[in-house]
């Protein structure tokens, strides 16, 4: 053996190869490399494996991203809260920090119906709240569909945010700089509103939001 060799008695042991370590391998990935870096074989090169070595645990790109978000949403807390409306705002607000963490995985849930494991448990916190405010089935069945595109569009904005490596202030200044410069001929209303426009920081824009949501589910049953 040349004396630059390595025996493999001598290299430590591998993590045994699962469903868990290759989920866990792809977020981690995605945090810290980008969603562009994810792929099967960046995962298993990480796992100094072969590509192939991983399809007996996933199908595919899109089934390790759908694992990967359940297992982010596995950290979603439980709320707590005196009222139905306090324990659902909390949830919807846990549930966009949790999912804006990691650059462009609220996306895995658009177009799809929410039904692994974790996604399940919050729709099942939801409709018992929504239960709690006294809804029908079918209106609280159709809320759960209207939150759950509220946060993941809140989550997949605040994720570009995140990822961008500037500040919301910072953005907002660029932002208020472009209105300062629009023609009050060409846009009259956008000028004169431009300061109201730009008020209120996110978090007071995402309570808002979710109040609106709220108070128009209890005003609108469903047909």
């Amino acid at each position: 053996m040349s004396a630059g060799a390595v025996s493999r008695r001598t290299r430590p042991a591998k993590a045994p190869l699962g469903r868990e370590v290759i989920v866990e391998t792809g977020l981690r990935i995605l945090d810290r490399d980008g969603a562009a870096a994810l792929t099967m074989r960046r995962v298993a090169q990480d796992l100094d494996t072969g590509a192939a070595s991983l399809y007996v645990y996933v199908a595919n790109r899109d089934d390790l991203l759908a694992a990967m978000l359940d297992q982010v949403l596995g950290t979603v807390p439980e709320p707590v809260g005196a009222s139905w409306r306090e324990r659902l705002t909390a949830l919807v607000e846990a549930t966009v920090t949790a999912m804006s963490r990691h650059e462009g995985l609220a996306l895995v849930a658009l177009g799809t119906i929410a039904t692994s494991p974790n996604a399940l448990r919050l729709m099942e916190l939801m409709l018992r709240s929504l239960a709690e405010a006294g809804l029908d089935d079918r209106t609280a069945s159709w809320a759960v569909d209207l939150l759950m595109l509220h946060i993941t569009a809140s989550s997949a904005e605040q994720s570009v945010h995140n990822t961008s490596g500037g500040t919301e202030r910072d953005y907002l200044a660029d932002v208020q700089r472009h209105f300062a410069e629009l023609p009050a001929d060409r846009y009259p209303t956008l000028v004169a509103m431009r300061e109201s426009l730009l008020s209120g920081d996110g978090g007071a824009r995402a309570r808002w939001a979710v109040r609106v949501l709220l108070n128009g589910i209890l005003a609108t049953a469903a047909d």
